[in-house]
């Protein structure tokens, strides 16, 4: 909006049969709103961190396929 330059990262990329790819595809342009129309001065913003405060635990972890590590091994 003032000519400032901003990077979004940690962007999923999903199959083309996922069933949650269509909604990451709202989620992304929403987020893309939000960042565009804030005043905010970051010039990098993270998706994923999005995802994680706006989309309920299982399905975030089905999205990233977050792996947790038993006995710290």
């Amino acid at each position: 909006m003032y000519g400032q330059k901003v990077k979004i990262i940690e962007i999923p990329v999903l199959e083309e049969d996922s069933t949650y790819r269509f909604m990451i595809q709202l989620r992304l342009e929403a987020f893309i709103n939000k960042v565009y129309y804030s005043y905010n001065t970051k010039t990098v913003f993270s998706f994923r961190d999005y995802l994680k405060k706006v989309l309920k635990w299982p399905v975030y972890e089905q999205i990233f396929k977050v792996d947790i590590l038993k006995n710290n091994a």
